[in-house]
C-alpha cells in the first residue's frame, strides 16, 4: 500500500492525503445504526475537479475500491469505505461559486452544507429548499441520496431541485449534464441518473440547484387526532384543498412524547387532549401575503376540524420553529431511545393507513415495537425499529419493506439502500429491473472501483 498511497499523496499532496495512524475514526462510517464503522487504507481530499480525475483514473488503473463522502450524515451505510479502498472527502470543495439571481439558481461544489448554503442564499432573498432533517449534511451526499425532508410534499426532494452536474467518471473523464436551463430533451438524462445513484456511477464535482424565492409569512398548525388512521385520510383531502403546505408532518403520540421531552417543548396542549391522543398532524403554511396567509390558516383550522382532529393549535413562532427543528432531529431521538434501526419506507399516500398497521402487526408478531413520523403529504414512513436480534430484526426488516412494496412503495423514500439495505434490495426488486441497473453500472463502471458493495454486490 505504500506505492499506492505514494501515488495519490502525488495528486493531491502529502497534507491531504491521509493513511494508517493518521485516519480520523470519523471517516470510517456515516450514520446507519447496523454498519460497524471500517477504517479505509487511505483518505484524500481533492481541492480540484481535475484531482478527482487523477484520482479515480489512477484508482482504475490499480484496482482500488472508492468511496465518496460529503458530511457523513447518511443513514444508509453508502459513505462506508473500504478496509483495502480510498476514501475521497469533499471537505475541501465547498465553495458556492455563483448564485444567479436572474436565473434562480446557485452553483456549488458538493462540499457546501446546507447551511452554508442558506447563509449565502439568504442574501439574495432566495432559498434551496430541500431540507432533509440535517443543516451539516453536503449538497454532495444530498445528490448522492436523492435526500428529501419536511419540505417535499411542496419542493419535491433533490432531483426535482438539481439542474446539472459536473461529475468525474472512474476512467477520469470529466462530463457536464444539464446546465442552467428550467428543461432539456436532448438525449438520455444522465443528470437524473446519476442523483441517487450513491456513489456507484460517478463522482459529482459541482452542483446547478434550483432557488425559490423565500416568502415572508408562515405559520404552523398542530392537530392532535384519537386515530392515526384518521390523520393518514385527512392528508389528501387537506392537499385537495389548494392550501399548498410546505409542511405536512404525522407524528405519532411516543414520538412526540420523546422529542418534547428531549427538546423541552411545551406546545400548549391540554394533559386531557394528549393523553387521547395517538398522533399529530403538523401543517405548515406560508405565503408573500400575511393576509391571505390569516386566510389559509383559517380555511386549515376548519378542514382539521370537519376532518376529525380534537382541536387545532396555531403554534407561535418560537414553538413552531423549536417543534419543526425536534421534528427535524428525530432520527436523534429515536437514536439516543435504543432504536435498533430508522428505516423510510415510502408508499402512496393513499396506502399509508394500511401500510403502518401492516406494519405494526408485523412487529407485533415478532416481539419488536416500530414508533415513528413521516412525511405525510408524500408517503415517505419514518419507522424506529426495536428489535435487538439481528436475525429477527432481519426478517422483521424484510417483511415490512415486502409489504411497502406490496403496496405500490419502495424501500427507501430518501436515505437510499447503500449497504444497509442492500440484501433486501436484491431479494425483493424486479430481477429484469437489476439486471437492468447492473448493465448501467457496468457502462460507467467497467473495472467496479465506485463503492462496490453498494446497491450491489
Amino acid at each position: 500500500m505504500p506505492e499506492v498511497t505514494a501515488r495519490f499523496a502525488e495528486i493531491v499532496g502529502t497534507a491531504n492525503l491521509l493513511s494508517g495512524t493518521e485516519v480520523n475514526e470519523d471517516y470510517g462510517h456515516d450514520e446507519c445504526l447496523t454498519c460497524p464503522p471500517r477504517k479505509p487504507a487511505s483518505v484524500a481530499k481533492p481541492g480540484t475537479t481535475a484531482e478527482v480525475a487523477a484520482l479515480l483514473s489512477t484508482a482504475t488503473e490499480l484496482g482500488v475500491p472508492v468511496t465518496a463522502r460529503g458530511s457523513g450524515s447518511g443513514l444508509s451505510g453508502a459513505a462506508r469505505p473500504r478496509e483495502d479502498g480510498l476514501l475521497i472527502s469533499f471537505e475541501r470543495m465547498n465553495a458556492v461559486l455563483e448564485i444567479d439571481t436572474a436565473n434562480q439558481v446557485a452553483v456549488v461544489q458538493p462540499g457546501v452544507t446546507l447551511a452554508e448554503l442558506d447563509e449565502r442564499t439568504a442574501e439574495t432573498g432566495l432559498a434551496y429548499t430541500v431540507y432533509p432533517g440535517e443543516l451539516s449534511a453536503s449538497v454532495g451526499g444530498n445528490v448522492g441520496t436523492n435526500a428529501g425532508g419536511m419540505r417535499a410534499v411542496k419542493y419535491g426532494v433533490t432531483r426535482n431541485n438539481v439542474l446539472g452536474l459536473e461529475a468525474v467518471l472512474p476512467s477520469g473523464e470529466i462530463i457536464r449534464t444539464g446546465g442552467k436551463n428550467a428543461k432539456i430533451s436532448s438525449g438520455y438524462d444522465l443528470t437524473q441518473l446519476i442523483i441517487g445513484s450513491e456513489g456507484t456511477l460517478a463522482l459529482v464535482t459541482e452542483v446547478t440547484v434550483k432557488l425559490h424565492p423565500r416568502l415572508a409569512h408562515a405559520a404552523t398548525l398542530l392537530a392532535p387526532f384519537t386515530d392515526l388512521d384518521e390523520v393518514m385520510r385527512a392528508v389528501p383531502r387537506i392537499l385537495a384543498a389548494g392550501l399548498t403546505p410546505n409542511i405536512l408532518e404525522y407524528i405519532d403520540n411516543l414520538t412526540m412524547a420523546a422529542i418534547t421531552y428531549t427538546e423541552q417543548l411545551s406546545l400548549g396542549v391540554p394533559d386531557e387532549i394528549r393523553d387521547r391522543t395517538q398522533a399529530y398532524l403538523v401543517v405548515g403554511l406560508e405565503n408573500r401575503d400575511g393576509e391571505r396567509l390569516d386566510g389559509d390558516v383559517e380555511r386549515a383550522g376548519e378542514l382539521l376540524g370537519e376532518l376529525g382532529a380534537t382541536d387545532v393549535y396555531v403554534l407561535d413562532g418560537g414553538s413552531a420553529r423549536k417543534l419543526i427543528e425536534a421534528r427535524e432531529k428525530a432520527f436523534w431521538t429515536a437514536k439516543a431511545a435504543g432504536a435498533d434501526d430508522v428505516i423510510d419506507v415510502v408508499v402512496p399516500r393513499s396506502e399509508m393507513p394500511g401500510f403502518l398497521a401492516r406494519a405494526r402487526e408485523l412487529a407485533t408478531a415478532a416481539g419488536a415495537g416500530v414508533v415513528g413520523c413521516g412525511h405525510a403529504g408524500d408517503g415517505n414512513v419514518h419507522l424506529g425499529v426495536f428489535c435487538p436480534d439481528p436475525d429477527k430484526r432481519h426478517r422483521l426488516l424484510h417483511e415490512i419493506f415486502a409489504a411497502g412494496m406490496a403496496a405500490g412503495g419502495a424501500i427507501s423514500g430518501e436515505h437510499g439502500i447503500g449497504q444497509a439495505k442492500k440484501d433486501h434490495f436484491l431479494a425483493l426488486e424486479d430481477p429484469a429491473k437489476l439486471a437492468l441497473l447492473r448493465r448501467l453500472k457496468q457502462a460507467f463502471d467497467p473495472a467496479g472501483i465506485l463503492n462496490p458493495g453498494v446497491l450491489f454486490d
